[in-house]
């Protein structure tokens, strides 16, 4: 059988999906550092996966970048619930998306 390189972060089920379909593989645990490396690699990945997604797939993009949020929360000590607070203070202060606002110049620094 022909080997694809993959050399990425993957989910924790796939070598046994891989199994169950007749393939064979080879892994790695990856040491902290590894790791914390590779989980931005894959946010970066999955994000540019949501910029070309069609409507259709957009669901399992997002859930995909969700997953590794949340995976990255973990490996720092964040609980998701804290990100989701977080979040809604932000949102409270600063606002969210809505009005699909593009800011063209302005007087202040960047990110004031």
């Amino acid at each position: 059988m022909k080997k694809y390189y993959h050399k990425k972060l993957i989910r924790d089920k796939i070598p046994e999906l891989i199994q169950k379909t007749g393939g064979s593989f080879e892994t790695k645990v990856l040491s902290i550092i590894e790791f914390e490396k590779e989980l931005k690699k894959k946010l970066i990945e999955e994000s540019q996966e949501i910029v070309e997604a069609s409507p259709e797939r957009m669901l399992n993009e997002l859930a995909d970048v969700l997953e590794l949020i949340k995976s990255i929360g973990v490996h720092y000590g964040i609980k998701f619930r804290d990100i989701e607070k977080y979040q809604l203070k932000k949102n409270k202060e600063r606002g969210g998306f809505l009005k699909r606002l593009f800011l063209i110049w302005s007087t202040g620094k960047s990110g004031q």
